[in-house]
């Protein structure tokens, strides 16, 4: 069951410009979700957050209603890492649904912490989403995979060694901290998009702490422990959907080969570069995904 959001007494209006002490991070996505409300003039039924390079997949889903700068709604710092940019589009889709688009996002490596990273998630489902579609660039680790391929996750490692529910015991109104994640990806969602699409495959997503990319040892360890994609996001997100009762689905962009599987060296810029070239064709399939929902 979704969790339900809890009675808003004692919330510090985001008009203000204040906000609810930082030692609460559910109090202050209410607080976001709220300036949200009264930016946008309604809730949503999904959030989309992209990755690096990612954006020709948000123009794929259609006319933004609205652009909102995500400092605009308190909680959110700027992100630093290129390919990412700090605000948020209001997108509805056939159906009547309503979306919202995040045009990037901010990672542990940035400097903050795991409640940061997620904040957005938070927010939007604060904000009455319901299905949460995480997209990221990955190295890929298994062979087959070619560059510019996306591939759903079917499940991940999360070798951040952080976990968005760490920490006080959430507020009474929502779910304890022990998360189920047998089933973190959700399987209706990822039947539902090979449907679309039957040549996509599915892989495990290690996630690491980064920004330094692996060494081609810590890549062999990864390929003995199961994985077949590697980067520096999205886990966390997932979790704190989940544990919000959020269904989850993700989605990887092989931007390319991992540490050690190539002569030529990694650069960020080549990543964001594939992104933007393969984006679009996701950024479709999402369209067709998300009347669906």
């Amino acid at each position: 069951m979704l969790w339900q959001r809890p009675p808003r007494c004692g919330m510090i209006s985001a008009m203000t410009g204040t906000e609810p002490h930082r030692s609460d991070p559910y109090a202050l996505a209410r607080a976001s979700a709220s300036r949200l409300a009264e930016l946008s003039g309604a809730t949503f039924d999904a959030a989309i957050v992209l990755g690096s390079g990612w954006s020709a997949a948000a123009d794929a889903l259609g006319t933004p209603e609205r652009e909102i700068p995500l400092t605009e709604l308190g909680g959110f710092p700027a992100p630093s890492t290129p390919g990412h940019q700090g605000s948020v589009r209001v997108v509805s889709v056939a159906e009547g649904r309503r979306v919202l688009v995040f045009l990037g996002r901010v990672h542990l490596y940035e400097g903050h912490g795991a409640s940061t990273v997620v904040h957005g998630v938070r927010t939007a489902i604060a904000a009455g989403a319901r299905t949460v579609i995480l997209t990221n660039a990955a190295g890929g680790i298994r062979a087959t995979y070619g560059v510019g391929q996306p591939v759903i996750m079917s499940d991940h490692l999360n070798l951040t060694g952080q976990s968005p529910v760490a920490g006080p015991t959430p507020p009474d109104g929502y779910p304890g901290r022990h998360v189920d994640l047998t089933a973190a990806y959700s399987p209706r969602l990822r039947s539902l998009v090979r449907s679309l699409d039957p040549t996509l495959e599915e892989g495990i997503y290690a996630a690491l702490p980064g920004p330094h990319y692996e060494t081609p040892a810590e890549i062999r360890m990864l390929r003995a422990l199961g994985a077949d994609l590697v980067g520096m996001s999205t886990v966390l997100e997932a979790i704190a959907a989940r544990h919000l009762g959020a269904e989850v689905l993700a989605i990887s962009l092989v931007t390319n080969p991992a540490a050690g599987m190539a002569a030529a060296p990694l650069d960020h810029g080549d990543v964001i570069a594939v992104a933007e070239a393969s984006a679009a064709r996701v950024g479709g399939l999402l369209a067709e995904l998300l009347p669906r929902l």
